[in-house]
C-alpha cells in the first residue's frame, strides 16, 4: 500500500491500464508492427543489444564511480559496487566479440550511403564492406584495450587517494576520478546522443531531438535573462551610436559599388540564355517580363557556364535570347533591354548590414529614450517576437528558406542536416519561454538578500552563482518540468522536415500499410509513457530540493 501511495495518481491509472495495453500489443499483429516501426526497429537489430548494453555498463559505472563519491558516506559501498562493475565491463570490451556488431552498425551509419565507399550498396540495414569491417575490428582492438588500461589506472588512483589524511591522496583521489569522469562521461554522451541506435532509432530519434534542444533552449534563455540585466550608461550609447554609424558606412560602401551592365539581345520566341553569377534580380525580371516591353507570359530561360557558351548555343539556336554583360554581346544582335545592376554579393552585403544598421540605431535610440542598455532592449523584443510566432512556422523557417540562405552564403560549408535544423529552431521557440521562466525566478528573490550578498564583498557574478541562482532553481523546477513536457511533444513538429521520429515513422507506416487505427493509438501510448515518464522524473526532483517539506 506504501508503494501504491509513492506512486502519481496519473500513473497509477496508467499501471492499472497497463495489463490491457499488454495485452493489445501481445494479442493483434497489427499493433505489434506498428510498434515496431514506430520505435525504429531494425531488421536483425537484436544483434546490436549485448554491444550496447556493454557499452552501457561499462560508461555508466564508470561516471557512478565519480557522483557516488560526492555523495554522503553512505553511498560508499556503491562506490565500491560501481568500480567493480566498471572493472569487469572494461574486461568484458576486450574479451568479448559480442559489442563489434553494434559497432559496425555505428559506424555504418555514420556515413552517407551514396557516396561512402565503406558500406555495401543497396543494403538494408546499412552493412559495413569486407575491408571496412576489418578496419573496424582493428580499432576496437586499439581502443577496448586502451579503455582497459585508462579505466584500470583511474581506478587505482582513485582508491589509492581514499586516505583523507594527507593532501596528496586527495589529489589523487582527484586525478583518479578525473580521468574516470572525462573518459566514460565522453563514451556515454557518444552512446546516447550520436550513436545509431538500430533497435530504437525513432525513440532515440525523439529522445535526443527534445534532450539537446531543451539544453540548448536553456542556455539561450539564461543568455536572454543575463542581456536583460544589463546596466544602461552613456558610454554604451556612445558605442552603440558608433556602431550604427559604421555599420552604415559599410552598407553604403558596398551598395556604391560600381553596377554592371547587363544586355537582353535576341528574340523572345524561345529560350533564353542565362550566364552564371548573373545577379538574381535581373533572371527574375527576365522569367517574370518585369522590364519595359517585356511579354505578358513567363519566359523559359536556360543557364550557361559563360558568355560564351551562351553565344554558342543561340548561333546554334539552341536558345533564341540571352542576358549577357554588356562587353561581351555580339554586334548585330537586336537589343531588347539594358539595364546597370550590382552583383548578388555586393547587394547582399549591403542589404544586410543596412538593415542590422537600422536594428542597432533603434536599440540605441530606445535605451537612450528609456534609460536601459539597448542589448536589454533586444532581448525583450526578441523574447515577445518568438513567443508570438507559431512553432511550426518557426520549425518550416528555420528549417528551410533560412538554412538554404546559410547554405548559399557560405558555398554549401555549412549545410546542417535536418536534424540540426530542427533542433536549433526548437531551441530557439523554446528559449523564449525559458528566459521568461528564469527572469520569474530571479525576480522572486528578495532584494535584501543580493543586497547583503554585495555588503559582504560579492560581486555581481558570485552573487548570481551562490545566492540568487540556487534559490531561483528550486523555484522554477515546476514550469522547467512543464517546459521539458511540451519539447518533448512537441518533437512531433520535427516531422515536416522529413525526420524519422516516432511521428514520421507512424505516417511512413501507416500509408505503406493503410492501417486506420493502430499506427496512430500505437504512437499515442507511447508518447504518453514519455511524458509520463519525464513527469515522474521533474516530480522527484522537484521533491529531492524542496526545502519547505524538510
Amino acid at each position: 500500500m506504501s508503494f501504491l501511495r509513492s506512486v502519481r495518481p496519473s500513473n497509477l491509472i496508467i499501471l492499472t491500464a497497463l495489463p490491457f495495453i499488454i495485452y493489445l500489443f501481445a494479442s493483434s499483429g497489427d499493433y505489434q508492427r506498428s510498434l515496431r516501426a514506430i520505435l525504429g526497429v531494425e531488421n536483425g537489430s537484436s544483434a546490436f543489444v549485448p554491444g550496447f548494453l556493454a557499452l552501457m555498463i561499462a560508461f555508466s559505472s564508470g561516471v557512478s564511480v565519480l557522483l557516488f563519491s560526492r555523495a554522503k558516506a553512505r553511498y560508499a559501498r556503491l562506490v565500491t559496487a560501481a568500480a567493480i562493475l566498471n572493472l569487469v565491463a572494461a574486461i568484458v570490451l576486450v574479451l568479448s566479440g559480442a559489442i563489434h556488431p553494434f559497432i559496425a552498425s555505428v559506424a555504418a551509419n555514420a556515413v552517407d550511403p551514396f557516396t561512402s565507399s565503406i558500406v555495401v550498396k543497396g543494403v538494408t540495414p546499412r552493412q559495413l564492406t569486407e575491408a571496412a569491417d576489418l578496419a573496424v575490428r582493428s580499432v576496437e582492438a586499439m581502443l577496448f584495450p586502451a579503455y582497459f588500461a585508462v579505466t584500470l589506472l583511474g581506478l587505482a588512483l582513485f582508491f589509492a587517494g581514499m586516505r583523507k589524511s594527507l593532501a596528496a591522496d586527495n589529489r589523487l583521489r582527484r586525478a583518479g576520478g578525473w580521468i574516470l569522469g572525462l573518459v566514460n562521461g565522453a563514451g556515454l554522451i557518444f552512446v546516447l546522443f550520436f550513436a545509431h541506435i538500430a533497435f530504437a532509432a525513432g525513440v532515440a530519434t525523439t529522445i535526443r531531438a527534445a534532450i539537446t534542444a531543451y539544453i540548448l533552449a536553456a542556455i539561450i534563455g539564461l543568455i536572454w535573462v543575463g542581456l536583460l540585466q544589463l546596466h544602461y550608461t552613456a558610454r554604451t550609447s556612445l558605442l552603440f551610436a558608433l556602431a550604427t554609424l559604421a555599420l552604415a558606412l559599410v552598407s553604403a560602401w558596398f551598395l556604391l559599388q560600381p553596377r554592371q551592365a547587363y544586355v537582353l539581345a535576341g528574340s523572345l520566341d524561345g529560350k533564353v540564355a542565362i550566364v552564371s553569377r548573373t545577379p538574381s534580380s535581373l533572371i527574375t525580371a527576365v522569367r517574370f517580363g518585369q522590364y519595359p516591353g517585356a511579354p505578358e507570359k513567363e519566359s523559359a530561360v536556360r543557364t550557361f557556364l559563360g558568355p560564351a557558351e551562351a553565344i554558342a548555343a543561340a548561333e546554334n539556336k539552341e536558345v533564341t535570347a540571352a542576358l549577357l554583360p554588356r562587353a561581351t554581346v555580339p554586334a548585330g544582335w537586336p537589343v531588347l533591354w539594358e539595364t546597370e545592376t550590382l552583383n548578388d554579393s555586393d547587394r547582399s552585403a549591403g542589404i544586410t548590414l543596412a538593415v542590422l544598421a537600422i536594428i542597432v540605431g533603434l536599440l540605441t535610440f530606445g535605451g537612450y529614450l528609456h534609460r536601459r542598455h539597448p542589448l536589454a532592449i533586444g532581448s525583450e523584443f526578441v523574447v515577445d517576437t518568438i513567443r508570438g510566432i507559431p512553432m511550426l512556422v518557426i520549425v518550416l523557417y528555420v528549417g528551410l528558406p533560412l538554412s538554404g540562405a546559410l547554405k548559399d552564403a557560405t558555398q554549401g560549408v555549412l549545410d546542417p542536416p535536418n536534424l540540426m535544423r530542427g533542433i536549433v529552431a526548437m531551441a530557439l521557440a523554446y528559449s523564449a519561454y525559458l528566459a521568461e521562466i528564469f527572469r520569474s525566478g530571479i525576480n522572486a528573490i528578495p532584494i535584501g538578500q543580493i543586497e547583503a550578498a554585495r555588503s559582504i564583498g560579492l560581486n555581481r557574478w558570485q552573487t548570481a552563482r551562490l545566492v540568487v541562482l540556487p534559490q531561483a532553481f528550486r523555484i522554477i523546477i515546476p514550469p522547467l518540468g512543464n517546459e521539458l513536457i511540451a519539447i518533448l511533444k512537441d518533437t512531433s513538429l520535427l516531422s515536416i522536415l522529413s525526420i524519422r521520429d516516432i511521428t514520421q515513422r507512424m505516417r511512413e507506416f501507416q500509408s505503406a500499410s493503410f492501417l486506420p487505427f493502430a499506427p496512430y493509438n500505437s504512437a499515442a501510448i507511447f508518447y504518453i509513457f514519455l511524458t509520463l515518464a519525464a513527469a515522474s522524473l521533474v516530480n522527484v526532483i522537484e521533491r529531492k530540493y524542496d526545502i519547505k517539506h524538510r
